[in-house]
């Protein structure tokens, strides 16, 4: 392997002048998935929203390249709109103001950055229902659906928009209703061999537990490698704002559960149990976003532990920019290839997510010294 002074900084630098690069014809839109070599743009209201600005943020903290931070901040001022359409927003209102809002505050402690953050942590403790001690994720896709019941696991990384609620403003009320659905993880969400569930269905009047769905994993019982990405990085993050060593123990626990179900080169298939019969597409996305996530454990960790987590993680983003990365490939607007989005519905399979993408960055900014995160 390259030495530490030659691929964290060349992996950098081939980001970089990507981002420059796509930039000119993204702009301030919402990438969300790679169609044919080209970055396709939903709508603000879209849970990835967030994403694309916060890769500018992450670029724009080295370069102060003016230009991105512009098109960040006009990414984050049409999520105003949003912000008025309750009917669009979901648990996701995490993902989407963390990496606007947020980032901005951190970075250049914009005061306007730190009112629309608050505002976001509200409307997404609007969305926590007391009984099941959980926050609701999605909202009727169509007429008569009742999904008011239903958690699923990628709101781990939505609750650390609720915790720095608590940092700033000092309020509890935050921080109580993030680790109340931290806590529900622990017992529904998390199981004894690391691996995790996807989504949860509780009775929204009882708070019992009825049923697990498999949803975006292959079944109720499988793997969803994403999920358990999600739930590494949700869980670290968890313990850092609050030293909680539960969140800790459970962060290790999916941790070593991923480590030892990864293939030859270090980056997941998108379900770590299926039938021989279903093809084994990588998910280079819950790669990034674990080994992202393995970066800061092995921060939180005691010494002697954190080289297995910095290493593993460190394994898999070497892994994604060696064999995965689109650094030579003009046709290719994403930074790196072979993401699964949703593979029972058939959307988005083998090609680059810009959640992916950011991830990616992140974890290079951290093996490069950055240990400031947005989240």
């Amino acid at each position: 392997m390259e030495t530490l002074s030659n691929w964290h900084a060349d992996a950098w630098s081939q980001i970089t002048k990507k981002v420059a690069s796509t930039s000119l014809r993204i702009g301030d839109g919402f990438p969300h998935a790679s169609v044919e070599g080209k970055y396709k743009l939903e709508p603000a209201s879209w849970w990835t929203a967030g994403f694309w600005p916060g890769l500018l943020w992450l670029v724009y903290r080295d370069t102060k390249e003016e230009r991105l931070r512009q098109l960040a901040e006009s990414c984050e001022n049409q999520l105003d709109q949003v912000i008025l359409d309750y009917e669009r927003l979901d648990h996701d209102i995490g993902f989407m103001w963390t990496l606007t809002s947020v980032a901005r505050y951190k970075l250049l402690g914009d005061e306007q950055g730190r009112r629309r953050g608050l505002l976001a942590a509200n409307l997404l403790s609007g969305r926590f229902n007391m009984q099941g001690k959980f926050i609701r994720a999605w909202n009727p896709w169509k007429p008569g659906d009742r999904n008011e019941g239903w958690a699923i696991i990628d709101c781990m990384m939505n609750l650390p928009l609720l915790l720095w609620a608590t940092d700033i403003t000092g309020d509890p009320r935050y921080k109580h209703m993030a680790l109340a659905h931290a806590d529900t993880v622990l017992q529904h969400f998390i199981r004894q061999d690391g691996s995790v569930n996807h989504i949860v269905e509780f009775d929204p009047e009882s708070g019992e537990r009825q049923r697990i769905h498999g949803g975006q994993g292959y079944s109720p019982d499988s793997a969803w490698s994403r999920g358990a990405a999600w739930a590494l990085y949700g869980m670290s993050l968890a313990f850092r704002y609050t030293g909680e060593e539960r969140y800790l123990d459970a962060a290790k626990r999916v941790a070593h559960f991923f480590i030892a179900n990864l293939p030859e080169d270090h980056v997941p298939h998108w379900d770590f149990r299926l039938p021989p019969e279903v093809v084994k597409y990588r998910d280079s996305s819950a790669g990034a976003c674990a080994a992202s996530g393995l970066l800061l454990l092995a921060r939180l960790v005691r010494q002697e532990e954190s080289s297995l987590y910095y290493d593993a993680g460190e394994r898999m983003l070497h892994s994604l920019y060696t064999n995965y990365g689109a650094w030579d490939r003009n046709d290719e607007e994403g930074l790196i290839l072979h993401g699964t989005s949703h593979y029972p519905e058939g959307r988005n399979v083998d090609v680059p997510l810009i959640y992916g993408d950011y991830f990616f960055a992140e974890g290079i900014a951290q093996l490069n010294g950055h240990e400031e995160l947005f989240w």
